[in-house]
């Protein structure tokens, strides 16, 4: 006779990426850990990759099935615990009130949990931006379209008062990320200087051009490291001068882009 004993597992890693509204992003494994009751300051804003939990906000029960998207609001306490004995696996981000702001703690604490696939998708996609260093314009992108998608559903009233996508906003944005190529611009920076929200200068960009800011803004740097590697600059020389974080930086994006490795590239020319 075989007795199964399960490990009590708690694995986490938690960071303060560089950017805006941002507070923690918060990765962890859990087997049989569970919350007690807790408040934050934050919000929180949570997916499940495996397994589900269970938790009490508001003295009511909650729990996240598959493709939901959980946003618990700050001062409302809750719990935690998983659902099964395999526990889960859960990201999560916090956010403060710049993103998401305090009128919407009511009809959050009514609907904490979101059943929308393209949310999850989202929110999925703004971690993998957040784990790399150097892709903060692709993380702010991504969270604005989040922050939007999450105020449609809390309140889809105002969500349907939006207006169209201005057009005229992307060429001034398509000037100002030329401009600072190197040195880059925050997209909040941005949008105060072209004067539109977040959101609406992404969606007009992506619209007018057929590319996203931060896609754009990559393709350029890359195009620039190409012609300083046939010049004879080093990749690391090189990832310095055109604006990314380090040469990993440099290495991922060029990679993606051009399919060879810089310095393989630059040892090609002749």
């Amino acid at each position: 006779m075989y007795v199964v004993c399960m490990v009590d597992r708690r694995e986490i890693s938690a960071w303060r990426p560089r950017v805006p509204g941002v507070v923690e992003v918060f990765h962890a494994h859990y087997t049989e850990y569970a919350y007690p009751m807790h408040v934050h300051d934050a919000w929180t804003l949570l997916i499940v990759d495996d397994g589900a939990v269970r938790y009490d906000l508001d003295r009511h029960e909650h729990g996240t099935p598959d493709d939901t998207v959980s946003l618990l609001p700050p001062h409302v306490p809750h719990n935690g615990s998983p659902v099964s004995e395999h526990g889960f696996r859960k990201r999560v981000l916090y956010l403060d009130l710049s993103r998401l702001d305090a009128s919407l703690i009511g009809p959050a604490v009514d609907a904490p949990d979101v059943v929308d696939p393209l949310l999850r998708l989202r929110v999925g996609q703004l971690h993998t931006a957040l784990a790399h260093a150097g892709d903060e314009l692709e993380a702010e992108s991504r969270l604005a379209f989040i922050g939007e998608r999450l105020r449609g559903h809390l309140r889809p009233r105002a969500a349907q008062r939006q207006r169209p996508p201005d057009r005229g906003v992307a060429p001034r944005l398509r000037e100002l990320l030329d401009a600072r190529l190197v040195d880059g611009v925050s997209l909040d920076e941005a949008a105060r200087l072209v004067h539109a929200h977040p959101a609406h200068l992404v969606r007009a960009f992506s619209g007018a051009f057929g590319i996203a800011p931060h896609q754009y803004l990559m393709s350029r740097r890359v195009e620039r490291a190409r012609r300083l590697l046939l010049e004879g600059m080093r990749p690391a020389e090189v990832a310095s001068a055109t604006g990314f974080y380090d040469q990993a930086h440099l290495n991922r994006h060029f990679k993606r882009l051009v399919g060879v490795a810089p310095g393989r590239y630059r040892n090609s020319s002749r």
